[in-house]
């Protein structure tokens, strides 16, 4: 699979993940100015989204709540993160805030994939090795 950028790739998203983004999007943005700059960006890559169902979403497609391995493409390491609402990050446990530089990059790629994004010492690489988990995948639907 080809590597692709912030920029141009396609990505999916559930219609309930979408529903709960544009809530987040909304709240957090009258509530705090911290965020503000990974606020846009997820919200631009929500309006390139193709919006499908939940059953309708392909397995390797990192959503909401999915366990996923990345490999750091400078390091070599592997690195298993799960992607959450800010109100459930958790670094010790590796729990990624969808609002975090790593999780608006990390949103809709799919296995095979290579994240770019930068940093204030660069540009940072990942390739999506594989996704653990989806909840979608499990028929868990509404987490």
């Amino acid at each position: 699979m080809k590597a692709r950028n912030n920029s141009s790739r396609q990505i999916f998203i559930t219609d309930f993940d979408l529903e709960r983004l544009e809530e987040l999007i909304e709240t957090t943005s009258r509530n705090s100015s911290r965020d503000g700059r990974y606020l846009h960006e997820l919200e631009q890559e929500l309006t390139k989204a193709e919006v499908v169902t939940p059953a309708g979403i392909p397995p390797d497609v990192i959503t909401m709540n999915s366990r996923v391995c990345l490999r750091d493409m400078e390091s070599g390491e592997d690195l298993i993160y799960t992607l959450v609402f800010p109100g459930d990050a958790d670094l010790e446990n590796n729990r990624i805030s969808v609002l975090a530089p790593i999780g608006t990059a990390m949103i809709g790629y799919r296995t095979g994939d290579t994240i770019t994004w930068q940093v204030p010492g660069g540009t940072r690489r990942f390739k999506v090795r594989k996704v653990l988990y989806q909840p979608e995948a499990a028929g868990d639907y509404h987490l």
